[in-house]
């Protein structure tokens, strides 16, 4: 038989949704693929009661139902601190990941090449490849995550179209400053580039750090694609909520892409969200402080257990550097993970382009009760896991 595709002969299963099935097997407390184990807003869940039984079980518009663009037009413009038409510059997706898959088919052409932060969500190399795009890596460099901007700079002069910013990041959890979004976006300016952003964790801030948006600063609107999410501002990954904001003839375009991918979102689910969408102020202030809270629980316990961490300054995620292990393999000291102490996390190698093997990445997203269980089994991690391990796992079935 002829070759499948070349495109997506090097690809592998996503290594944090492989590490749920492996939490699975082995009865391991999840903290590696980014779900909360706590209910949404219950106003949410009951709006989603009262639209079972009315008539909202047929295609919405393709590119989003109106009250739902524009109840999402209201809360954005208030956030971003600009205007956004609900008719001319919004798309609801199929989650976050089809916003960044159909604005990276928006803005490249095969051959391209798109510059990326590392370390970054798994998706993003695969959303240029299958693009037919090069991804040029520009390393956030650990522990504080800076990024060089000559290194950054030099991305665009070898030919980079558009830069992909995960703003809060995933998963360092860097929250970038306004000096380094406005070194950023001088720099696509002079080069006529574009800025496609992951805005998911837009609410998930931790004071003194501060959400600013890619698109807000000056001569950023025209040349931003920001995508986001509905998943983790409102507790509902499994509903598959996310959008596109961006200037109406980008936007067009966008909505054709959306239209041969998915078609649209789940028509009742753009329906209920929409209580959420209308949620005030105090809604995200709780939220922030309900984070800071968690950030805190773990961060401390995982300190005082004798992990050195990377405390975040936004999103729900913290990277541990496992380097006294000395394991060859971080993926494999992840299933050992698992195994032995009974605790599930994401080899930080599946998120660096860079030959990275010392991090493994825990989230955090889950009630207090659970994250002080997996503190109390990450208390014998010293003791439950062995050293200098120089198998590298290969062929598991999970």
């Amino acid at each position: 038989m002829k070759p499948l595709s070349d495109r997506t002969a090097h690809f592998t299963d996503s290594v944090i949704r492989r590490m749920t099935r492996v939490c699975l097997k082995y009865n391991a407390i999840n903290l590696s693929q980014g779900f909360p184990d706590f209910d949404p807003p219950q106003e949410i869940l009951n709006r989603l009661k009262e639209v079972a039984d009315e008539d909202y079980n047929q295609y919405s518009i393709t590119w989003g139902a109106q009250d739902t663009r524009e109840a999402l037009a209201k809360k954005e413009s208030h956030f971003m601190g600009f205007p956004i038409d609900p008719n001319k510059e919004i798309v609801i997706t199929c989650g976050g990941t089809e916003a960044m898959m159909a604005a990276m088919m928006t803005v490249v052409n095969p051959g391209d090449k798109v510059a990326i932060f590392s370390p970054f969500y798994e998706n993003y190399g695969a959303d240029a490849i299958l693009a037919g795009a090069e991804p040029i890596y520009i390393p956030l460099v650990p522990p504080s995550f800076e990024f060089d901007p000559e290194v950054l700079e030099a991305a665009f002069q070898k030919g980079a179209k558009a830069l992909v910013l995960c703003n809060p990041s995933n998963p360092s959890g860097k929250v970038f400053t306004r000096e380094e979004l406005l070194t950023i976006a001088d720099i696509v300016r002079r080069y006529d580039g574009y800025v496609v952003t992951d805005e998911v964790y837009e609410h998930i801030v931790y004071a003194p750090n501060e959400m600013v948006y890619m698109a807000s600063l000056p001569g950023m609107r025209e040349r931003t694609i920001s995508c986001g999410s509905l998943s983790k501002t409102y507790s509902i990954t499994g509903w598959r909520l996310g959008y596109t904001i961006a200037p109406a003839e980008i936007t067009e375009r966008i909505r054709k892409v959306h239209d041969f991918l998915t078609v649209g979102a789940a028509h009742p689910l753009q329906e209920a969200v929409v209580t959420g969408l209308k949620f005030g102020d105090a809604y995200y202030e709780e939220l922030q402080k309900t984070y800071t809270r968690k950030r805190d629980l773990f961060c401390d316990g995982l300190e005082a257990i004798g992990l050195k961490i990377s405390r975040p300054q936004g999103a729900y995620y913290v990277l541990a550097d496992i380097s006294e292990w000395g394991y060859v393999s971080d993926l494999q000291f992840c299933y050992d993970l698992a195994e032995k102490v009974g605790v599930g996390a994401v080899p930080g190698s599946s998120f660096f382009a860079e030959p990275v093997s010392n991090y493994i990445r825990f989230h955090f997203a889950k009630k207090d009760e659970t994250l002080l269980a997996a503190l109390d089994r990450l208390k014998d991690i010293h003791e439950k896991m062995p050293k200098n391990i120089t198998t590298i796992p290969e062929g598991e079935n999970f």
